[in-house]
């Protein structure tokens, strides 16, 4: 296919054209066609019926003819009947069986005839209708039998016929083309009109795209206009959405962040003070600062992980492969306890095969598990089960207050009792994200011995998918035969 510089540009030729003109031009076209059809069909019926009539008129004088007295006792045919002289509009002859033709002096001049007549004439045929053209003349001949062996013959005209059929072409075509330019404003009238709507609302995006604003689109009806408006109404309540996603995100972040780097720099100012000053710190208080800053920075990095991972807005990574849940939280189990060694935890965990993210799905196990032990007491117990699907986390701490269960999920949110404890309010954030890209879904709730439960919900099968056979290596191909070499051929 041929394109130009931008594309394909001989048969996208229309798409450059403006959809008020593309209705125009269809309309008018489609209009024009049904007018050439229903032109045509009455040309061609009327033509039809003109043809018939005369024929039927032509064959019942004829018949009347055949039995006039004066044309029966017309030895010669130089005699014609009065009724004969008198529509000069009509040639008469007779033809005898042996193709013998006898024209009154009259009625010259007569079209040429022929088999058709002699036919009639001979009595193989009751009669005969056909064109004849004669010196450019169109005529209509008619024969029926007339006697033993002879044949009467009536030719009219049709000049008169098509005279009358020219004059109703020409006024079908004036008819015609005065309905096309119709049409055509018809047309341009109901693409002005009908498009009306479309023009407002592009206007209304054009708008949205220059000044970026939000607010949604009147909706008018219930037609398709209406239905594209809702649709675009939707989309600016998604990108609405989005973007307050996103303001939240970089404002909480910035309250965030600015706590620990403040007190980095607090610390930091101090040792270099006592460093530039030459006064020597104790050494507890020291190490006190120099802990206080790894902590910082060990929290500031956690945090900046946290924002990497919910501001991935992408869908499941393409690289996927079947995972057991129980092994996953083994080894989250595993980091946790040395984490807080002062917790107990109690596992009950059965296979749970789940196709998804290995790294997510540890992100998130392990937070259940950090605030689990987060929020258990020293000594407490942690309770854990995993079965068909269902992860539940029980711990001994204060529980979820009822009114912060619908936002404990939520980005960045912390309860009262918890603003004093170290973290950033991510981390079950986390969990719900993950949980989601996983098409499962995670839930907060009081547990029996009065803490918190939390609940990860992931689809899979307790038993492992069938393993795929390993690729066969490609057989290397045989080596060729060895030719046996011909009388007086080298064998090299």
């Amino acid at each position: 296919m041929s394109t130009g510089p931008t594309g394909p540009a001989d048969d996208r030729w229309h798409y450059r054209r403006s959809l008020a003109s593309r209705v125009t031009l269809l309309t008018t076209m489609a209009v024009g066609l049904t007018v050439a059809f229903v032109a045509l069909g009455a040309y061609v019926t009327v033509r039809m019926q003109l043809q018939a009539t005369l024929d039927d008129s032509l064959r019942d004088r004829a018949r009347q003819a055949a039995q006039a007295p004066a044309l029966t006792a017309l030895p010669s045919g130089e005699e014609v009947p009065a009724w004969a002289v008198v529509a000069t509009d009509l040639r008469v002859a007779m033809i005898a069986a042996d193709g013998t033709t006898y024209v009154p002096q009259r009625m010259e001049p007569t079209p040429r005839l022929g088999a058709p007549e002699v036919a009639v004439a001979r009595g193989e045929e009751s009669s005969s209708v056909r064109t004849v053209r004669t010196d450019g003349e169109a005529y209509r001949v008619v024969a029926v039998p007339y006697g033993e062996g002879n044949a009467l013959v009536l030719a009219e005209s049709l000049e008169s016929q098509q005279q009358v059929l020219g004059r109703l072409g020409v006024v079908m075509l004036l008819f015609g083309l005065a309905g096309v330019v119709g049409a055509g404003m018809a047309g341009w009238v109901v693409a002005a009109n009908g498009l009306r709507p479309v023009r407002r609302l592009t206007r209304r995006v054009e708008e949205i795209a220059r000044t970026e604003d939000l607010d949604p689109l009147p909706v008018e009806g219930a037609d398709e206009i209406a239905r594209l408006a809702t649709a675009f109404n939707q989309m600016l309540t998604t990108v609405a959405a989005s973007r307050e996603r996103q303001r939240r995100l970089v404002a909480d972040a910035g309250h965030e962040l600015r706590t620990p780097l403040t007190s980095l720099r607090t610390n930091l100012d101090l040792l270099a003070q006592a460093d530039s000053s030459g006064a020597a710190l104790p050494p507890g208080a020291r190490a006190e600062l120099l802990a206080d800053v790894r902590a910082q920075m060990e929290e500031l990095t956690t945090l900046i992980g946290d924002l990497v991972e919910l501001a991935r807005d992408e869908p499941l990574t393409h690289v996927v492969e079947t995972i057991d849940l129980s092994e996953v939280l083994d080894d989250a189990i595993t980091r946790v306890r040395r984490r807080a060694p002062q917790v107990r935890f109690e596992v009950r965990a059965e296979p749970w095969y789940v196709v998804g993210e290995q790294a997510g799905l540890s992100r998130a196990v392990t937070n259940l598990l950090d605030n689990a032990a987060k929020w258990s007491p020293e000594g407490g117990t942690v309770r854990v089960v995993l079965e068909r699907g269902l992860l539940t986390v029980d711990d001994e701490g204060p529980g979820i207050p009822e009114a912060d269960l619908p936002r404990v999920f939520d980005r960045f949110f912390r309860s009262e009792e918890s603003r004093s404890m170290p973290g950033s309010g991510l981390g079950l954030s986390i969990v719900h994200q993950v949980a989601l890209r996983h098409s499962g879904s995670v839930r907060a709730d009081t547990s029996p011995a009065g803490g918190a439960r939390l609940q990860l919900r992931l689809p899979g099968n307790a038993t492992p998918p069938p393993r795929q056979p390993p690729p066969q290596p490609a057989q290397p191909a045989p080596p060729p035969a060895a030719r046996t070499p011909r009388a007086g051929q080298d064998p090299a």
